[in-house]
């Protein structure tokens, strides 16, 4: 028998956040199977499912992103964000906004996002031939408002008052002439230029093309004001970076953008708008093969970093979990998140073991579904193949972990 392998040590604290249903059994999966067997690691742990949040009146979640700002470095599930039938199920106090939105806006970051790519698992769009990022603003827009629901005529107004005793400016949005909706969004040139600058620096260490849209053309004044910030941090900071490495900034339409990604060959990362990149993200998602199948990282102009899971809670998967049915959920996106946050920290850390268990574990994950073992949700994408079979949620995980065992025995 082979003696046991001293655990790799991880110098500095990992701010740890559970989350909800489903994901949340495959995260302790993820840890008892693949993280706690192999690293001596000091976790700070945030639970933010639903009930907890409610509990603490969401404190919780403010609390998680404080440590966060503490250490550098954190790791998220996937959480629940209520909506009306959420509010009956759990007996929740309010409809407590999106923990990621919070933790986004406490960080000021910007989420990127992109493909897990394995072999085995074409694109469904045949011109992607390169990987195709998502750099997502995290704050602002419909996820910080202020709605109205109008229950009958009268007239609707944005209204600004000057801190400094200046002249109030009030415009009309609706004179309405019976019941409707009102709604409010923001945003801010810090939180926006933050936005611009990740996404030139992101893009940059990529060695990709950048692109941006927005709908200015309609939008002439909010739109408007992220197409001017952009072109301005090009033309300031980034123009002869960007021509000496043979990358581009391009801007266009976001409908325009749309319509050229699905005949881009890729190799680019696509700024978006807060709105734009939630739903555009799980697009891709979709299109490389499943929402499990895209990383996810926070990264805030103070050089602190999210990583978590670009998915929901897989609630279906759940239920069927607590009638005891046989459930086949795929885990790639949770075990992404740790090996990502895990790099992170090694580097952060000067730990160069910490990193290459991080790649190790990455790559025993693609391996494990390249060898043809995949959940259900991959098996119907991926190229027939004789390999090829369907395991549970469980058993996925524990061929990852017979895999990273064999790689880290090497």
């Amino acid at each position: 028998m082979a003696a046991a392998r001293n655990k790799i040590l991880v110098k500095t604290t990992l701010v740890e956040m559970d989350g909800d249903e489903m994901t949340r059994i495959m995260w302790q999966m993820v840890k008892d199977k693949l993280i706690f067997p192999h690293l001596d690691i000091k976790l700070e742990y945030y639970d933010l499912g639903l009930e907890k949040r409610n509990d603490t009146d969401d404190k919780i979640t403010f609390d998680s992103a404080e440590a966060i700002k503490k250490y550098g470095v954190g790791v998220k599930c996937a959480t629940i964000t209520p909506n009306k039938a959420r509010m009956s199920e759990y007996n929740l106090k309010q409809e407590w906004k999106s923990p990621n939105g919070t933790i986004r806006a406490a960080l000021d970051g910007t989420v990127f996002r992109g493909p897990i790519l394995v072999n085995n698992i074409p694109p469904a769009e045949r011109a992607w031939q390169d990987p195709i990022h998502i750099g997502r603003h995290a704050y602002g827009d419909v996820y910080k408002n202020a709605e109205i629901a109008v229950p009958g005529p009268g007239k609707g107004e944005i209204v600004f008052t000057p801190a400094d005793g200046g002249e109030t400016v009030r415009l009309t949005i609706q004179d309405f002439k019976g019941p409707g909706v009102l709604q409010g969004i923001h945003n801010t040139d810090k939180s926006i230029g933050s936005f611009a600058k990740a996404c030139f620096s992101y893009a940059y260490d990529l060695k990709v093309h950048l692109w941006f849209g927005t709908k200015d053309t309609i939008s002439k004044t909010y739109d408007a004001r992220f197409k001017k910030i952009f072109e301005e941090e090009y033309e300031a900071n980034w123009k002869g970076k960007y021509e000496a490495a043979g990358i581009e900034y391009f801007f266009t339409l976001i409908d325009d953008a749309v319509a050229r990604i699905m005949r881009d060959k890729g190799g680019i990362l696509w700024a978006c708008k807060n709105y734009d990149g939630d739903v555009l993200s799980d697009m891709l998602g979709s299109a490389y093969g499943s929402l499990a199948m895209m990383t996810s990282v926070l990264v805030s102009p103070d050089g602190h970093y999210e990583y978590e899971a670009a998915h929901g809670t897989v609630q279906k998967h759940y239920y069927k979990h607590l009638k005891g049915e046989e459930t086949s959920s795929n885990s790639m996106a949770l075990i992404f998140a740790w090996a990502g946050a895990l790099k992170k920290r090694g580097e952060m850390d000067g730990t160069p073991d910490v990193v290459d268990f991080a790649e190790k574990l990455a790559k025993a994950a693609t391996d494990t579904v390249e060898s043809g073992v995949m959940t259900g949700d991959l098996l119907r994408v991926a190229i027939e193949n004789p390999n090829n079979r369907k395991v549970n949620t469980e058993e996925f995980l524990d061929a990852v972990a017979q895999r990273l065992e064999e790689k880290l025995s090497a």
